[in-house]
C-alpha cells in the first residue's frame, strides 16, 4: 500500500482568500458571518450567511473557460491555483503526468434557476445559453476544473451532502494508497447565494439571532438555535509519498485513516452509533489509539439535535481528554466544502501550534460539558489530527490526517 500525503493546499473562504489571511482569522478567532437582507423579500425566516466576495477571473481565465463556471467553480479554481502553486506543480507538469480531480460537491442552484427563469420568459431554450448546462450539473466543479487544468486522471465529484468535501479526500487516498493514481487534486466548493438556501431555511435549520450575526453559530453551546449557511472553496493536492520524494515536494502532512458510515437511520436527524463507527474505523485505519489525536475538528454545525449527538459519539470513543473545537462558530456551515475547508484549517493549526476556538460556546449542555472543547485560542502542538463531517441521508466521513 502506498502512503498517502499532502503536498498542497488552498482555500477561498469567509475567514479569507488564500491560507495566510484563513489562519490569521483562525488564530484571532474572526467569524465570517453577516446578513443577506433581500433573503427577507422572499420570505426566509433568516437572513444569516457566511460573507464572501467573488473572485474577479476576467483577467486569469478566457470568456470560453469563464462562461462554464458556476460560482463555487470559481471559489474552486482559485483555491486549486493557490493548492497546485504551494505543491510546486505548474502547467508543463500537469501536461506531461496523469493527474486526477475529485471534488466534493451537491448542488447547483442558481444556473438551474436562472435557466427555468429563461424558458418561462421566453420560451425559447436557446436562450437560456451555452454554459447553463455545464454549470447546472452536479459535477460542474471537476467538469471544469478537469479541462482549464488539462488533466488526464481520474475525474468526478462525490455527493455527499455535507460529507462531500471530506468523502473526496478519503477516495483519493484510497485511489493513491491501491497505486491507481499518483496525484489527485481533492477538495470541495459550496456556493453561498439566497437561491440555493431557500428549502434549507423552510426546514427551520437555520439560527435567527439576526441581532447578533457573529454570535449566531455556537457549535456545542447549550443556547443554540441553528446553522449559519456558509461556502467558499477548498482544494488538497493528494500524492503517493513516492511521487512527493521524486518530484523533491515539500511534504505537509500523511492522510493515515478514513473513516465512513451511514446511519440507517433518519434521513435528516443523525444518531449516535453512526458516527461512532466512523470514527471507529478511522482509527482502526490509521493503527492508531484514541490517545493519538491530538485534536479533533469537529463537525458540530450549531443545531440541537446534531451537536449532542455527535458530543456523546466523540465522548464514547475518545473520553474526555481530546482537545475539541468547531470552526463552524467562525465559518458558518461550509456544507459541500466543510469537510475539505476543515482539513486544511486543521493543517494551518497545526503547522502553527495552536488550536482555533470554537467561538460562541459560552454554557455546555449536558453532552458537550463531558468534552474539552476549546473556546478561547490556545498554544498547542497537533502532531496528528481527526475531522469529522456528517451529512443527510446518515452519511459520515472521518479523516485522521498527522503532520510531517
Amino acid at each position: 500500500m502506498n502512503r498517502v500525503v499532502i503536498t498542497g493546499m488552498g482555500i477561498y473562504s469567509v475567514l479569507g482568500k488564500n491560507k495566510e489571511e484563513v489562519k490569521e482569522s483562525l488564530f484571532q478567532g474572526k467569524s465570517g458571518i453577516g446578513l443577506d437582507l433581500r433573503r427577507k423579500e422572499f420570505g426566509f425566516r433568516s437572513s444569516l450567511t457566511g460573507i464572501i466576495e467573488r473572485p474577479d477571473l476576467k483577467s486569469a481565465l478566457s470568456r470560453r473557460m469563464r462562461v462554464g463556471l458556476p460560482e463555487q467553480g470559481e471559489y474552486a479554481y482559485v483555491a486549486t491555483v493557490e493548492a497546485l502553486k504551494q505543491a510546486g506543480i505548474d502547467q508543463v507538469y500537469l501536461d506531461k503526468n496523469i493527474v486526477g480531480i475529485l471534488f466534493g460537491n451537491d448542488s447547483s442552484a442558481v444556473p438551474v434557476i436562472e435557466g427555468w427563469e429563461t424558458m418561462k420568459a421566453k420560451r425559447d431554450t436557446s436562450l437560456i445559453g451555452s454554459g447553463s448546462i455545464f454549470q447546472s450539473m452536479n459535477s460542474t466543479v471537476t467538469m471544469n476544473l478537469s479541462v482549464i487544468f488539462k488533466l488526464k486522471g481520474i475525474n468526478f465529484t462525490l455527493s455527499g451532502a455535507c460529507a462531500s468535501g471530506s468523502h473526496a479526500i478519503g477516495i483519493g487516498a484510497l485511489l493513491i494508497k491501491q497505486g491507481l493514481q499518483d496525484m489527485i487534486i481533492c477538495g470541495g466548493a459550496q456556493e453561498i447565494n439566497m437561491e440555493s438556501m431557500g428549502s434549507f431555511d423552510g426546514l427551520s435549520a437555520f439560527s435567527v439571532r439576526e441581532n447578533e450575526p457573529q454570535k449566531a453559530s455556537r457549535p456545542f453551546d447549550r443556547d443554540r438555535d441553528g446553522l449559519v449557511p456558509s461556502g467558499g472553496g477548498a482544494a488538497i493536492v493528494l500524492e503517493s509519498y513516492e511521487s512527493a520524494v521524486k518530484r523533491g515536494a515539500t511534504i505537509l502532512g500523511e492522510v493515515l485513516g478514513y473513516g465512513f458510515s451511514s446511519n440507517g437511520d433518519h434521513i435528516s436527524v443523525p444518531n449516535v452509533e453512526g458516527p461512532q463507527r466512523s470514527l471507529e474505523m478511522a482509527l482502526q485505519q490509521a493503527g492508531l489509539k484514541p490517545s493519538d489525536i491530538d485534536y479533533i475538528n469537529a463537525h458540530a454545525t450549531s443545531t440541537p439535535v446534531g451537536d449532542s449527538n455527535e458530543a456523546q459519539s466523540i465522548f464514547e470513543v475518545f473520553g474526555s481528554e481530546v482537545p475539541v473545537s468547531s470552526t463552524k462558530g467562525m465559518t458558518g456551515h461550509e456544507m459541500w466544502m466543510g469537510g475539505a475547508s476543515e482539513v486544511i484549517y486543521s493543517m494551518l493549526m497545526a503547522q502553527n501550534s495552536f488550536i482555533a476556538p470554537n467561538i460562541n460556546f459560552e454554557n455546555p449542555d449536558e453532552f458537550s460539558a463531558k468534552l474539552n472543547i476549546i473556546s478561547k485560542t490556545k498554544q498547542h502542538t497537533i502532531n496528528t489530527f481527526l475531522s469529522n463531517s456528517f451529512g443527510f441521508g446518515g452519511t459520515n466521513s472521518s479523516l485522521i490526517i498527522k503532520k510531517l
